[in-house]
């Protein structure tokens, strides 16, 4: 039974991680068994309009003579309407266009790999449609796309890139915590301010990051789309740092207190501030050394470097797919 070589043409970093978890695909049918080539390409680089991505998947399709190709992207899609697309197809061309983010971001595999499935089933089918797509309701839509694009940006891996300024926040943690002063603020404050100084010390570091890495996107042009654009790689960075600060705080109060319940004595401290504590207070303390920590030890050290969140903002990665598309086909 003869074959239908398949295509699967995607971002490079995690897209291509989940094409090549699809080498395996296979249809539900009897009908012809699908042979996946996965190729790792930039194919939307410096441009959102699906239009242009069905362009290059056809060059690619033309180059490596396959029946079908589709377009794996981590980038958000959206037609001359300006509205999101999860996928175009366009069986006539044999080719689709998925918009990974627009999956949702959760169980981004299992979901990739039944979308695939079902494109190239369509595809695959000579009674298909000339063309269709599916666009993501417009309220309901855009808070799926962003969470998508905010998993998509593993906001967990930006602990270890910042890891100069959890070791300085750390330091002032541990000194923070055996000073006398330090109790008596802490003792003195309500759980609402506590909670005003948590909200305001991983502001002042999320905006720290952003002013340092420089990952504010500006728009190419006054468009109505090149600015919903800036406006969702915004988003989605505010809410990945946010995360990934917020992980770094937890870690900071897990640490705190561990070294408080290890190195402090609530009788002994209490003597010697005419105060009556216990264990229950090192709590308290802990969440403001915390947030003090953050903005006195983190916001003071620096990144690591600029990559050390360049994954972690889509206008950076965007940078990096231009560089590798330039240098893969400058002349050698």
């Amino acid at each position: 039974m003869a074959s239908i070589r398949v295509g699967l043409v995607a971002d490079p970093a995690a897209p291509t991680e989940i094409a090549r978890g699809m080498t395996d695909l296979s249809p539900l049918g009897g009908s012809d068994a699908w042979d996946i080539i996965v190729v790792s390409e930039p194919f939307t680089t410096g441009s959102e309009d699906v239009e242009t991505a069905v362009g290059r998947l056809q060059d690619q399709a033309r180059q490596g003579d396959w029946d079908l190709v589709v377009g794996l992207t981590e980038l958000p899609l959206h037609d001359q309407e300006g509205r999101h697309l999860l996928v175009q197809t366009d069986p006539a061309r044999r080719t689709a266009v998925l918009s990974l983010p627009a999956l949702g971001g959760l169980r981004m595999h299992a979901r990739a790999r039944r979308a695939v499935r079902e494109l190239v089933g369509a595809m695959a089918d000579p009674n298909a449609e000339d063309e269709c797509r599916e666009t993501l309701p417009h309220l309901r839509g855009r808070w799926r796309l962003l969470l998508g694009m905010v998993l998509a940006n593993r906001p967990w891996l930006l602990v270890p890139g910042l890891k100069s300024a959890l070791v300085a926040a750390l330091a002032t943690g541990a000194v923070a915590t055996m000073n006398s002063t330090v109790w008596l603020l802490a003792g003195s404050l309500s759980w609402w301010r506590l909670v005003v100084a948590t909200i305001a010390s991983v502001a002042l570091a999320v905006a720290w990051l952003f002013v340092d890495g420089e990952l504010w996107d500006r728009p190419d042009d006054d468009s109505p789309q090149a600015r919903e654009r800036s406006r969702l790689y915004n988003a989605s960075t505010v809410v990945t740092l946010m995360a990934g600060v917020l992980i770094c705080y937890a870690a900071l109060y897990v640490v705190n207190l561990a070294w408080a319940f290890f190195v402090l004595d609530p009788g002994v401290m209490g003597g010697y501030l005419h105060r009556s504590l216990g264990y229950g207070d090192l709590l308290v303390l802990a969440w403001f050394v915390a947030s003090a920590a953050t903005v006195g030890g983190g916001l003071g050290s620096g990144l690591e470097s600029d990559e050390a969140i360049r994954a972690a903002t889509y206008s950076k990665r965007e940078e990096d797919r231009r560089d590798r598309l330039a240098r893969a086909r400058s002349p050698k």
